[in-house]
Parts: structure tokens; sequence; C-alpha cells
């Protein structure tokens, strides 16, 4: 499979019952395969390459099969173990893309410096938030709250059991939900500590 540029704003097209050659799956879905990864904490430098990666393994796999397995679902799996490896290979995981994940999150379009700022910082936390995650626990959240898969073909593409997902899936809820309490706890905090001495306290 030669090489080839990431297409740009493509959403994936709906899920197919049929086989996907590699050159097809590609065009449809490199979008999203780039997006998950950068939800798994890959460098957007290096996406291109990951990208890349995911698609030559997809074309030596013989493309997509029909099966209990998404087009987005095989892929993914794909994705984590790429990511993984990738991962090995580094002793450097930096995450420092809080900004750009804004974009990818929640989109590029914000009404007002106050409304930027908030989803700036909405997407901070819950980078932070995944980034606390095992991969594979991480891998399903992504998959289930923020790609709208269901358990059964998360199950099959990531190949573990139904009950196994649905274990990660709660707890990655509990974790994600425990690291957003946190964050507000520590922003109320921070705001106490930024009121004038002898401001007043508005009434709860």
């Amino acid at each position: 499979m030669p090489r080839q540029s990431l297409p740009v704003n493509q959403a994936p097209s709906p899920e197919s019952a049929a086989a996907i050659d590699s050159e097809t799956l590609f065009r449809r879905y490199a979008s999203f395969v780039a997006g998950f990864l950068y939800r798994l904490g890959a460098r957007e430098a290096d996406l291109e390459d990951l990208v890349q990666d995911v698609f030559m393994t997809a074309h030596r796999k013989g493309g997509y099969l029909p099966g209990a397995a998404s087009p987005t679902t095989f892929l993914a799996r794909l994705a984590l173990e790429t990511r993984l490896s990738e991962k090995r290979r580094s002793l450097r995981w930096q995450l420092s893309h809080h900004e750009q994940l804004a974009t990818h999150t929640v989109g590029p379009e914000a009404t007002t410096p106050e409304h930027a700022l908030s989803l700036q910082q909405a997407a901070g936390h819950m980078q932070q938030a995944l980034d606390r995650m095992e991969p594979t626990t991480r891998a399903v959240f992504v998959l289930f709250e923020l790609e709208g898969q269901d358990c059964d073909a998360i199950a099959s593409g990531l190949e573990m059991k139904v009950g196994t997902v649905y274990s990660r899936l709660h707890t990655a809820r509990k974790e994600f939900r425990a690291h957003i309490a946190d964050a507000q706890r520590d922003a109320g905090t921070t705001a106490s500590a930024e009121r004038p001495i002898g401001a007043r306290k508005s009434k709860p």
C-alpha cells in the first residue's frame, strides 16, 4: 500500500456490512483513526506516521472483513496496538496538547473568547482524565462514549469478552467522574484563594 496523505476534515462513512479493501478503508476512516490515536495520547507530530502504520497493517490483513466488529472497531484495535508499540519504543510519553485537543474534541468554532476558553478548559480536563486511564480501558471509553460504538462491536474489534468491555467501561466512567470532581474542587479552591480579603460571598 503506497504512502498517502491524510484526508482533511473527512468524516467516516456509515458502517458497512460488506468487505472493505485497505484503500477504501483509508479514504473513509483515516480521519477517524487519526482522532482515535490522538485521544489515546499520540502526539500530533507523530499522527501521520502512526496512521500510515495502522493502514499498512490493515492492508497486510486483507482489509476489513464483515463480522461482529465494525470497520471502526477493527481499525481501533489496530490503532491501539500501534500506539502501544510506539509507546514501548519511546521512553517519553509526553502529552502537552490540551489546546489542540479542543479542536479535535469539540470543534474549532467558539462564539466568544470566554466560550473558547471554556472549551479549551473542558478539553483539557477530558484529556487529563483520559491520560490517567490504562490504555485498553481508555480505548473502550473513547469508542463507547466519544465514538458511539456498541459494546458488542467494541468487544469484537478489541478481541475481548463483552463482560470485560462492560467492566472496563464501568472503571473508566468511575475514574473520569473522580477526575472531573477533583478538577472542580481544585477550581473552587483556586477561586476562593483569589477572592479579595473581605469580599462578600454570594449566598448558596
